[in-house]
């Protein structure tokens, strides 16, 4: 019975649409006052009788515009909106497949019409540095989320692991109405706010807040997103619930609740699971896989996201976590926000790996396996203090505090074999380590402004104070084979104390030569860090069954310092279309260490360096714009490098710094093009980055033939660079006003050139990778979406030394996302992966196909939905990886969360907007 529904459903959607008309309607937009062509003018159809969108475009840089799409309306109504110019707005008869308007002059905006209101319903506006986007022009699903809305935007991609990118420029903050919303954390703000309460999505360059005040040329390269709340829904309450359990024991839940008072804005989110996921699903496909925004995952099985620890990447994790965000004003002078979070995790993992070490004459084998669990607590309050004293002078502060205890066993197990698969070494290893870190930190900058010609003063003051104390019982056994056997066995305990204090301050003066145009800045950094590192092992004695034996070898005593004094100066120019920036800055640099217990190795040395750097860009018109950056830094090798004396830590691997290294000199150049054509919905990007270093700090080991021990230490070479150039183009069709295909294509290629040691042999490695792609989206809204991607790499490495052989690889990866919209508010999702790589080592899967599911039905009155969703439906869910580099091959597989079935069921709650709602759309119009 439902199939025969789903089939009528589509049979009336077919026929409705063959009773539609094609049209084409051209016209130009002009100034009324002196006939110029307006570039970038939003020009738009709607239907008369409920003031839908039907289609819309942008004018060209010649005022041209061109709106083809199909109807079956008698009459629509045509709508011209530009800044700074009255809207426009006729009634155009579609009566026949051309239709040509001729000039539609729009008059200039005068202080007379200010009793009037004139509200735009342009779904998208072009503003001087400002994207706006009108959200009742775009249409979702129902119960449709930031996310699923920031989708539909022309120009606007998301990418598998949540980054939003906006004309090819990421995005790095998410604003609503203005202000942080839980620590600018995106995956927070897009997955849990709704689209009915947001107005309007502005994208602009990202700026810090002086850079706002000053009126400074911020991030070019990267943009912020603004939610604003519709005015009747900035106060009330609003939020959503939900809960699943599922097969194998597997649950997860999630709350949040908001309540906004205009000004005042407190929310609050709880939730946990089992499923490796950050703690706040709502049970969506989209977050099966875990992940989000600015998530780093590690070896140990834990995993952050925007700095909050939780635990698992490889492995299983049991996370929870709850937070609470506020924001208000106090005043017309002083904005307030602040959130604070508490996690809590537990990881489980196993992982095995096999490693082949090729040397310059020979080559040798490792096998390990281990087993780690991982519990993890941590408390974080971020605050921020933007205090405008008047309109020339505002002070931001923003102090954060941070606290974590984790608890770690680790067990492991690792053997190393020779080229003739003898075994030469082995060790086990069980260690429980216990672990606390504090951390504060502390942002404060005064900016004054000077005058209406763009002179400001700037001082900036960041500190951070962090102190980290373990406790590590450890036991090894590490024997070494052959004609001088060898036994380590090691029953310690190590009392871990680490303590760093960094200070910097900047001072910047901006003098302008041309008013708003050309400005001369006057700098000065000064900074200071401070690390302590107290490391005390005493070893076990038998006698009095206590930790007691003091270990001089495997303790340190050491107090870092690092202070740098850099002067400089800045030139900038910028227009509407240009803007260029130079800078230098003269590097006085002293690093000193205080060795407690080995006098001898103590290090001071000072650097001195020029640091340059640059940027230009250009906007051929709105659509388009080209930008480079070129940046000269000088990195000093680290204070551990340059320490003579031998850590023995690892009784298979002594490593010893070198006094005598220089500082890396690394020139970076990168270059980018975007451009997004409205009319013809394409979007093109490309951009290339190259790095190359002289006296690159690289590491040096010697691998002894019979016992394979290693000693490691550093040396500078010269002739290390790497880069990348990537390419990506997309285009839409729009079949009717229903169905939509798109089409992306793209390449990913890398490069790489590094100089290196081979047991004490020197040598140079290539590496370039080749990373086309392929995608295609076919939307029926509200119907079914079927978007399939493909992507193919080869990847080529080559050595200028014998014993080394060139290498290719290749891999391929499938993904197929599919939604249909099904009657009686069913909707039906999947995401199907492919991945086949045909260099991974016999024993570890080569293939897999990776399918998640889920079926969700809408219920009271769409306020509701139960859903039930499959994880990995195939039951092939592998963590088999290969990593090549220029000496080593390695395969490893750990833990992964397998198949499971969970119930879920979400609901929504909305009081926003009781008071103050408008009638209709609420917009008017001046013809």
């Amino acid at each position: 019975m439902r199939k025969l529904i789903f089939v009528a459903t589509l049979l009336s959607c077919v026929f409705s649409y063959s009773q539609s008309k094609d049209f084409k309607i051209t016209g130009k937009i002009v100034s009324e006052d002196d006939q110029t062509p307006l570039e970038a003018a939003t020009v738009y159809l709607e239907r008369k009788k409920d003031s839908s969108l039907v289609t819309y475009t942008i004018s060209n840089k010649d005022g041209g515009f061109e709106l083809e799409d199909k109807t079956s309306d008698e009459n629509l109504n045509l709508l011209v909106s530009y800044v700074g110019y009255q809207t426009y707005k006729q009634q155009v008869a579609i009566n026949k497949t051309q239709i040509n308007i001729g000039d539609i002059k729009l008059k200039v905006s005068t202080d007379a019409l200010d009793e009037v209101l004139i509200k735009s319903s342009a779904p998208v506006t072009i503003k001087k540095d400002t994207l706006e986007f009108n959200v009742s022009s775009f249409k979702t699903k129902k119960d449709a989320n930031v996310e699923d809305l920031l989708k539909q935007l022309p120009g606007v991609e998301i990418d598998d692991e949540g980054k939003i990118k906006v004309n090819g420029k990421e995005v790095n903050k998410i604003l609503v109405n203005g202000k942080p919303f839980f620590g600018n954390d995106p995956s927070i703000t897009t997955k849990n706010l709704t689209k009915e309460i947001i107005e309007k999505i502005q994208v602009v360059d990202t700026k810090t807040k002086s850079e706002a005040f000053t009126g400074e040329e911020g991030d070019t390269e990267n943009k912020t997103i603004n939610l604003t709340i519709k005015e009747e829904n900035n106060k009330g309450v609003f939020g959503r619930v939900a809960a699943g359990v599922g097969t194998d024991k597997r649950y997860e839940f999630a709350g949040m609740f908001n309540r906004f008072d205009n000004d005042q804005r407190v929310s609050v989110l709880l939730g946990g699971n089992n499923i490796n996921s950050p703690g706040f699903s709502f049970g969506e496909i989209e977050k099966m896989f875990g992940g989000g925004e600015n998530t780093w995952f590690n070896s140990n099985g834990s995993f952050s996201i925007n700095g909050r620890q939780f635990g698992g990447g490889e492995g299983i994790t049991t996370s929870k976590l709850a937070g609470t965000n506020y924001a208000d004003n106090f005043g017309e002078k002083t904005e307030v926000a602040a959130d604070y979070f508490y996690s809590k995790s537990n990881s489980e993992n196993d992982k095995s790996s096999q490693r082949e070490t090729i040397l310059s004459d020979s080559r040798y084998f490792s096998n390990s396996r281990s087993t780690s669990s991982n519990d993890t607590q941590s408390h974080t309050i971020n605050t921020d203090f933007e205090i405008k004293i008047d309109t020339t002078f505002m002070i931001n502060v923003k102090p954060s505090f941070a606290f974590s205890k984790t608890t770690t066993d680790y067990v492991s197990e690792d053997e190393t074999l020779d080229e003739n698969l003898t075994l030469t070494n082995q060790s086990s290893l069980n260690s429980f380590v216990e672990s606390k870190l504090n951390n504060f930190s502390n942002e404060i900058s005064a900016t004054k402004k000077f005058g209406n010609k763009g002179a400001y003063l700037k001082f900036e003051i960041d500190n951070s104070f962090n102190k980290n104390e373990s406790d590590d019982y450890i036991n090894s056994n590490s024997e070494v084979f052959g004609t001088s056997p060898e036994t380590i066995i090691r029953n310690q305990f190590t009392d871990d104390s680490r303590k760093s204090n960094d200070f910097s301050t900047d001072v910047t003066y901006r003098l302008p030569i041309k008013a708003k145009e050309f400005f001369v800045n006057f700098e000065y950094e000064y900074q200071y860090n401070k690390d302590e590192n107290t490391k005390s092992t005493y070893d076990f004695d038998e006698t009095t069954n206590t930790y007691n034996s003091f270990n001089e070898a495997l303790s340190t005593d050491f107090n870092y310092t690092d202070v740098k004094s850099s002067p400089g100066v800045q030139l900038s120019y910028r227009n509407e279309k240009f803007s260029a920036r130079f800078g230098m800055d003269y590097i006085f640099r002293t690093l000193k260490n205080k060795d407690g217990l080995r006098p001898q190795f103590d290090v001071e040395r000072d650097f001195k360096a020029i640091e340059m750097s640059s940027n230009f860009n250009y906007k051929f018109s709105k659509k388009a714009s080209v930008y480079a950056n070129y940046r000269l830094r000088n990195r000093p090798p680290s204070l551990r490098q340059l320490q003579a004396f031998e850590d023995v830590s690892n009784p298979l691997n002594t490593i010893v710094g070198n006094p005598n290294l220089e500082p890396t000199n690394e020139n970076n150049l990168y270059v980018g093009f975007n451009a997004y054509n409205w009319q013809e919905r394409t979007g093109f990007y490309m951009y290339a980055n190259l790095t190359k270093s002289n006296n690159a700090v690289v590491s040096k080991t010697i691998v002894d033939p019979e016992t394979l021990k290693r000693t490691t230490t550093y040396d500078n070479v010269n002739g290390n660079q790497n880069g990348y150039f990537g390419l990506d183009y997309s285009k839409s069709f729009k079949i009717d006003s229903l169905r939509t295909i798109r089409v992306k294509i793209g390449n990913w290629t890398n490069f790489s050139k590094n100089i290196n040691y081979n047991n004490n042999v020197q040598y140079a490695s290539k590496s370039v990778g080749f990373n086309p792609n392929v995608g295609v989206d076919f939307i029926w809204k509200d119907v079914f979406e079927v978007k399939p991607r493909y992507r193919i790499s080869f990847t080529n490495n080559k050595y200028d030394i014998e014993a080394f052989n060139d290498r290719n690889y290749t891999s391929h990866n499938i993904d197929i996302n599919t939604a249909f919209f099904l009657p009686k508010g069913f909707e039906w999702r999947n995401d199907i992966t492919y991945n086949y790589n045909s260099n991974i080592a016999d024993g570890f899967q080569k293939s897999a196909w990776f399918w998640n599911a889920s079926l969700a039905y809408s219920v009271l009155k769409d306020k509701g939905t139960l859903s039930l969703k499959v994880y990995d439906l195939l039951n092939q869910n592998t963590n088999a990886r290969r990593r090549a580099t220029q000496d080593y091959i390695e395969d490893t597989q750990s833990t992964v969360l397998r198949q499971y079935f969970m119930l879920n069921f979400s609901w929504k709650f909305n009081s926003l907007g009781t008071k103050g709602e408008t009638e209709g759309n609420g917009h008017y119009y001046v013809d």
